[in-house]
């Protein structure tokens, strides 16, 4: 490409790759997220690519196929939208690609069988706009995943990217940029909420240079994928982001620490440096300004506490990435023991909307502590699970059972887990609390980067809180002894109880070390990792009781503590239950009432899962 010197050339380049954009009558676009390529969608591309090319369409510029980032529906993938009319096609395959091409693209027919089926009304909506998956949603850091293909920087530009930064290096100064942001209220997406203005106009008053930028894209919570989404689907957001920011606080030099375990997220990344440095977007006398940028990968092993900043800042410099005393701040010394602003993609990714839409436009979204929109990953046991945007300040109903659809197989509604490992656990007294950063703490949780698990009533809490200290205390880097030993000591009082020896006592003794481990650990980590045991013991006390003093799991997850029983009233002897049991231990005729032999029985529970007419009790 290229190489673009001033304002004026940028926005030339963007008016071509508008009207090479505006040419497409039509566009196929096909979701390329990590999600739907492993369902098969790169051959669903490939196909759609091969029938136009047979129908004569394929060279024709008004009919375009373009492979996307994350659409955000991964459950649904692979996802297929055709524009302008926004028909959304749902798990299609391959085979699919003759109809589309034939009958949508060529007659703007739709096709009923892929058409995506509301799980409470039953109907088919064509329309991606009519699906309450997105027409709940509010989309500003994910403005342009699903819109642009993130491997193609003219398509970045036809959709505005590096607008923002022309504006700020044209007519402002570093001072007006962090006033701007401090106007826009704008805190920090990965978890801390930290006042993004703040820490910028803090580490500009260092006078210490030279000065860095770390983007931070580790993203260790599981079932979290809200930053690798937008590294794949728009990298060139989160440059423009890191670039104003840059400018605002005069640094010079870039990183971006990334997870190894995202491949997708690397190439793209790379891809986009690759592309911003060739058309002058990044390097020296950017746009003619005279100021100078540029940027790294820095790929992290895999380590939990990474995520943790000044670790981050250790192994982006080769160090082992342990944390460090929090009376020392990263943005007086950071990397290399030099002012470092740290934020994480999305906060970058919200920072050029920011000044194309000015800072009173983001305030007046959400709550006035809480400005802006929030990205999660919506998982567990509710209907549409997948990536979403929602403005702050929404409730969890509106989330769960609004984007999210309501409870998967119409269950009841039990808890969810927000703030990913080190979150708490709110019950369904709670749904209707606002989901900001404040109000989630002040129930005993926290926003964290945004992972929300939800949970039915088949969920026991004594075994989720087990499950996420096991993950933590994994996850501990070791160096301080509160979490080293505190996390492993809660692990195995939770253990203990859900394999029936519990003891009386072992309750308060959670919260007395809960509360030891949250003061006196060293980082983030440790402090939080008590949240998700505290949490279900506030909410979910009885639970923890019935499993000290009945010896029983209420849920029917804990094995030692189960014993499955098949109702004879409402068994129908369907058989689907014997058919899924591994160990054969379900007798009965077909049309007869069932029974489980409790010497083979392993208490895996498939024979309740599989169960439609709930027949399969527990005791």
């Amino acid at each position: 490409m290229t190489p673009i010197r001033s304002g004026a050339e940028l926005e030339q380049a963007r008016a071509a790759a508008r009207q090479k954009s505006q040419a497409h009558e039509v566009e196929i676009l096909v979701c390329a997220g990590t999600g739907c390529l492993a369902h098969g969608s790169a051959k669903v591309a490939d196909a759609i690519r091969q029938e136009m090319k047979q129908a004569g369409l394929g060279g024709d510029v008004r009919y375009f196929t373009k492979t996307t980032g994350c659409h955000g529906f991964c459950e649904k993938g692979p996802l297929v939208v055709v524009q302008p009319a926004g028909t959304f096609y749902v798990k299609v395959k391959p085979i699919d690609a003759a109809a589309i091409v034939e009958r949508t693209v060529k007659k703007g027919e739709v096709i009923d069988k892929l058409l995506y089926r509301d799980p409470n009304t039953k109907k088919r909506v064509a329309s991606y706009h009519d699906i309450d998956f997105y027409a709940k949603q509010q989309r500003l850091a994910l403005r342009n995943i699903g819109r642009i293909d993130p491997a193609d920087l003219d398509d970045a530009l036809s959709v505005g990217a590096y607008g923002a930064l022309a504006k700020v290096l044209a007519s402002m100064t570093a001072e007006q940029v962090i006033a701007e942001v401090e106007q826009s209220g704008l805190r920090g997406r990965g978890g801390g909420g930290f006042p993004t203005g703040r820490k910028w106009r803090t580490c500009r008053r260092v006078n210490v240079t030279p000065r860095y930028v770390i983007c931070n894209s580790d993203e260790g919570d599981p079932g979290a994928f809200m930053d690798r989404s937008v590294d794949e689907g728009d990298p060139h957001s989160v440059l423009e982001g890191m670039l104003i920011c840059a400018y605002a606080v005069d640094a010079h030099q870039g990183f971006i620490y990334v997870r190894d375990e995202y491949p997708l997220a690397i190439k793209h990344l790379r891809l986009a440096i690759d592309q911003a440095r060739q058309a002058g977007l990044l390097g020296q006398n950017i746009l003619g300004s005279g100021f100078d940028f540029d940027v790294e990968i820095s790929r992290g092993g895999g380590a939990f506490v990474c995520g943790e900043s000044s670790a981050l800042m250790k192994s982006v410099a080769g160090e082992v990435g342990e944390p460090r005393a929090k009376y020392v701040h990263s943005v007086a010394k950071g990397l290399y023991d030099h002012p470092t602003v740290l934020n994480n993609v999305e906060t970058f990714a919200c920072v050029p909307w920011i000044f194309a839409h000015g800072a009173a436009a983001f305030a007046a979204i959400g709550t006035k502590k809480s400005p802006g929109t929030k990205v999660f990953s919506l998982v567990g046991k509710v209907k549409n699970t997948g990536l979403v945007e929602v403005p702050m300040g929404v409730s969890l109903r509106e989330v769960i059972f609004g984007v999210g659809g309501g409870i998967l197989d119409d269950r009841p509604y039990k808890a969810v887990q927000t703030g990913g490992p080190s979150g708490g656990c709110l019950p369904a007294a709670m749904l209707d609390e606002p989901v900001d950063f404040d109000s989630l703490t002040e129930k005993g949780s926290m926003m964290g980067s945004g992972g929300m698990i939800v949970m039915d009533d088949r969920t026991c809490m004594v075994d989720v809180a087990r499950y996420f200290l096991k993950f933590l205390s994994d996850e501990s880097c070791g160096k301080c002894l509160p979490c080293r030993e505190g996390v492993k000591q809660l692990l195995v009082i939770l253990q203990d109880i859900c394999d029936g020896h519990g003891k009386p006592g072992d309750i308060e003794r959670i919260e007395v070390l809960g509360s030891v481990v949250s003061k006196a650990s060293l980082c983030g980590l440790g402090k939080s990792a008590p949240n998700p045991v505290l949490s279900t013991v506030r909410f979910f006390r009885d639970e923890y009781e019935a499993h000290i003093r009945d010896h029983k799991c209420p849920a029917g997850v804990c094995r030692k503590l189960t014993r499955f029983d098949i109702s004879a009233e409402k068994c129908t002897g369907c058989m689907v239950c014997a058919r899924a049991c591994p160990t054969q231990a379900i007798v009965g005729e077909k049309k007869q009432a069932h029974t489980i032999s409790q010497d083979k029985c392993t208490q895996c529970g498939a024979c309740r899962t599989v169960c439609k007419f709930d027949a399969v009790l527990t005791a």
